[in-house]
């Protein structure tokens, strides 16, 4: 990087909240830095891309980053931001979810020893499992007043509904991660999301107390959905990034599909592009909004990132199905499931496949069979017209013929009228 890592993180807009005299402490050394992650789900969400492109951002820099899965915590739960308390999972659950969400922070991070900055994996489990209640509360416990804890805003907007013991814990057992990984691994800093701030302070307050030594902290703002809400695992309407609960496909949409301003904020933020890049692809953008660069730029770069490049090519050439040039031989190699999720909505017409035997025209079968057209004239002056297309090839004869040949997926056809009118014609046995 040409300027310091605080400084580009900045620009980036990925700092909301630090610790004073976190820059100069990047400045001069190399340190361990960390996000946690809990396993109330078995996926990941793109609310936590945001760590973990601090991570990235960090191990770019030559900063040593762990990734820490919540065993322990995820027991029993953040209450920061929410309504009501989580629901418990099971310990075969946990184990479940954090092998899932292993896999996939491996995508983002280089976890090879041999690398002076290589990531470190840790589980929580693996410490807090054989501590007792007791030995906790009297080890740790005694460090932080109740005042202190009661002054979070995670525990004063859950006072007002009614807020566990456990759940009013679970910053005292957060915050002690980071005094274990600040023991064993080194680590002086702890990064998350804005909404972290109050359980990562607790971890450099407990740090201060227990040790005599200085932490520091970095919180970035939060991705919300587009009801103001965050996202979250336990949220509904969340974009994952297992292609199980989110496909590719969406998971494209998702970013094409945000306004330019948006684009341009998420650019930067979930993106390795340089500035530079940045501000010469909203440059493009804003000669022609309409063609959407910006968004197209962000799409691809994060989908890539998650998903790998042959799931963007399927993601890309099915939204550019209804949208945009796709040709009739790229359309039928696009997978049968990535076709079907990009034609959702698209009115769905059923015939029956004896007519192509039948050596039907196309005329009555898009009229007197299938209902598309109103009538047979309809049909014949949108043929002549030249604004019919069958699985995006042009129908200019009104007397051909359909044939099992102009089937995709064995049983479909793509039937446009005009620019936009989109239908899909299904032949039944």
């Amino acid at each position: 990087m040409n300027q310091g890592l605080f400084l580009s993180l900045q620009e980036r807009g990925l700092v909301q909240d630090f610790v004073p005299g976190l820059d100069a402490l990047l400045e001069r050394e190399k340190v361990a830095v960390y996000a946690g992650f809990d396993p109330t789900a078995d996926s990941l969400h793109i609310g936590n891309l945001v760590p973990i492109m601090l991570l990235v951002h960090f191990q770019r820099a030559g900063h040593r980053p762990i990734a820490l899965v919540g065993g322990a915590t995820g027991r029993v739960g953040d209450p920061t931001g929410r309504s009501a308390e989580r629901n418990v999972l099971s310990r075969e659950q946990m184990e479940h979810h954090l092998a899932c969400q292993q896999v996939q922070l491996k995508r983002f991070l280089d976890f090879d020893p041999a690398s002076p900055a290589a990531a470190r994996l840790v589980n929580n489990e693996e410490w807090f499992g054989p501590w007792s209640f007791l030995d906790f509360i009297a080890d740790v416990g005694r460090h932080i007043p109740i005042n202190y804890m009661l002054a979070k805003d995670s525990v004063k907007l859950r006072l007002e509904n009614g807020m566990s013991f456990m759940e009013f814990c679970y910053q005292l057992i957060q915050g002690y991660d980071f005094v274990h990984l600040h023991r064993h691994y080194g680590c002086k800093v702890q990064v998350g999301g804005s909404d972290q701030w109050g359980n990562i302070t607790t971890g450099t307050e407990l740090i201060r107390r227990m040790d005599g030594s200085e932490a520091w902290a970095l919180t970035a703002p939060l991705t919300k959905k587009s009801d103001g809400s965050k996202f979250g695992k336990s949220e509904g309407g969340n974009i994952w990034l297992d292609p199980q609960k989110t496909s590719p496909y969406r998971f494209y949409q998702f970013w094409f599909n945000v306004s330019d301003d948006e684009a341009r904020r998420y650019l930067p933020v979930y993106t390795l592009l340089s500035m530079q890049e940045i501000a010469e692809a909203v440059s493009v953008h804003d000669q022609a909004p309409h063609q959407r660069h910006a968004q197209r730029l962000l799409a691809d770069d994060v989908t890539r990132r998650v998903h790998g490049e042959q799931a963007l090519a399927q993601a890309r050439a099915a939204s550019d199905l209804l949208f945009g040039k796709v040709s009739r031989d790229q359309m039928m190699s696009l997978d049968h499931e990535v076709l079907m999720q990009a034609l959702e909505g698209v009115p769905v017409h059923q015939v029956s496949k004896s007519l192509l035997a039948e050596g039907c025209e196309w005329v009555p079968l898009l009229s007197d069979h299938s209902g598309i057209f109103g009538s047979r004239s309809e049909a014949r002056k949108m043929i002549e017209g030249g604004g019919l297309s069958l699985n995006r090839e042009k129908c200019s004869d009104v007397l051909a013929r359909a044939s099992t040949e102009d089937l995709f997926a064995g049983r479909l056809v793509l039937v446009q009228k005009g620019k936009k009118n989109f239908h899909l014609l299904v032949f039944e046995n």
